[in-house]
């Protein structure tokens, strides 16, 4: 954390951030009994605290009723220790942590207050149940993921704040209760005790009050926003989120997009030390349909959907043909690269993924001899293709040797929707996914969707 805390009663340093050239230092730490070892005749325990862990090491002769309150420590006790800051014995150094080269050798401890038996381990990572965790959040949060994640928001948090302050942003509270007002999703209600029958709004977004700032020549507002929806949980929506929101006058849409990416390329920078590209591809939702059957396409798996429908259009295998000379209908196809190796089984299990996302079947062609044409492939719909439509679809793919393709084919949202989420599955199976970070924007989204009834 890199600050020391202001002297109290209890602690004047944090228990993480002391390192090597805090030795000879006297300093008084507290938090709670993370582990305890008694051995033979030393007893250490690993002291908790938000910024990390420290050792502390309390010895018969010099720790006096410490050494003997020590003994009834156990996990998550909570405690105040005070000691000198010595290095480490050469060999029992820890690399694993931070302040790993020193210990601290207690004169003094006060216990100030036990515990129970946790409900589940916070000394180590391993999987709890959801519900168990809920019931007692105030230990789940003691869990070192729990911690980081907590921390993690408060410095993308602060470091937003930092660069919107310097480009003249001014951070502005908007009302969250207010009248109900038309937008994408339901709004929670709350009632009014004082009218009867009367009832107030959570916002789904402070969009009419930033609209208001920039009417009355605040011209830059942000704010780290609660918003509220009223809506079905899905695993990119929650009732109850929070957004950066931001508004600013006299500026076209690459403007707002020039800054919002560099934002986050600065949030990434100062947060976790990662380069992001020099600039953000930018793509129309179209496109990002028609190429990744997603309108949010992850771009770390090179795979593409290819429209195939002009070369099976004078199929007679009605199940492409039909939706191919149909303008409401798509034909796509999706190489995956020297995946001929998958067997019936794992092509069928693919097939019942993609039935989830709408599919009514998966056709697939496997490339086992490029060169040798019909001969060369191996696939339960060659037999309806022509030899210039297989051609066609194996030439749009650029299928070589080794790969195979699969086909699908009906309503145009239907096979947009299970191409690309078979693109998805695929990808992450067979070790597709690039490491790192690919950002990209994604504009012109449709106005309406539309809707078979």
């Amino acid at each position: 954390m890199n600050h020391a805390p202001r002297p109290n009663g209890y602690r004047d340093a944090w228990a993480g951030d002391l390192r090597a050239g805090d030795a000879r230092r006297t300093v008084r730490v507290s938090g709670w009994v993370h582990r305890r070892r008694d051995h033979g005749g030393l007893i250490f325990i690993d002291l908790r605290d938000r910024s990390g862990i420290v050792q502390l090491v309390f010895h018969p002769e010099t720790s006096g009723p410490a050494f003997t309150a020590a003994e009834r420590l156990r996990s998550e006790h909570v405690i105040s220790a005070h000691g000198e800051v010595v290095r480490r014995e050469a060999g029992n150094e820890n690399p694993n942590i931070p302040t790993g080269e020193i210990e601290i050798s207690v004169s003094e401890m006060q216990t100030l207050a036990e515990a129970d038996t946790p409900p589940f381990p916070v000394d180590e990572e391993v999987p709890v149940d959801e519900t168990l965790r809920l019931r007692h959040r105030a230990v789940d949060l003691r869990r070192e993921s729990m911690r980081d994640a907590l921390v993690l928001r408060h410095r993308v948090v602060k470091t937003m704040r930092d660069v919107l302050a310097d480009r003249d942003f001014l951070e502005i509270e908007t009302p969250v209760l207010t009248r109900s007002t038309p937008e994408g999703a339901r709004d929670f209600l709350v009632p009014a005790r004082l009218q009867p029958g009367a009832w107030y709004a959570l916002p789904q977004s402070p969009q009419l009050f930033k609209q208001l700032l920039m009417m009355s020549g605040f011209e830059r507002y942000y704010q780290i926003a609660r918003c509220f929806r009223d809506e079905d949980l899905r695993a990119d929506r929650q009732p109850e989120f929070t957004q950066l929101d931001l508004e600013f006058a006299f500026v076209e849409e690459h403007d707002v997009q020039d800054f919002v990416e560099g934002l986050i390329r600065h949030v990434f920078k100062e947060v976790a030390d990662v380069e992001l590209a020099a600039t953000f591809p930018r793509m129309t939702y179209a496109e990002a349909m028609r190429r990744f059957g997603s309108d949010k396409p992850d771009l770390r798996i090179a795979l593409e959907l290819v429209d195939v429908a002009n070369a099976l259009k004078g199929v007679e295998f009605k199940v492409f043909a039909e939706p191919a000379n149909d303008p409401a209908g798509r034909v796509a196809a999706l190489r995956v690269p020297a995946a001929a190796t998958l067997s019936r089984k794992e092509i069928d299990g693919l097939t019942e993924y993609v039935a989830k996302y709408g599919a009514r079947g998966l056709a697939w062609i496997k490339v086992e001899d490029r060169a040798k044409g019909r001969e060369g492939v191996s696939s339960p719909v060659a037999k309806f293709l022509d030899d210039a439509a297989l051609e066609a679809v194996l030439a749009a793919t650029g299928a070589q040797t080794g790969d195979i393709v699969f086909v699908g084919a009906g309503k145009w949202k239907a096979v947009t929707d299970f191409m690309g989420a078979l693109r998805l599955k695929v990808g992450k199976d067979r070790g597709l996914v690039e490491a790192g970070w690919k950002p990209l924007w994604v504009t012109d989204f449709p106005m309406f969707e539309y809707d078979d009834e």
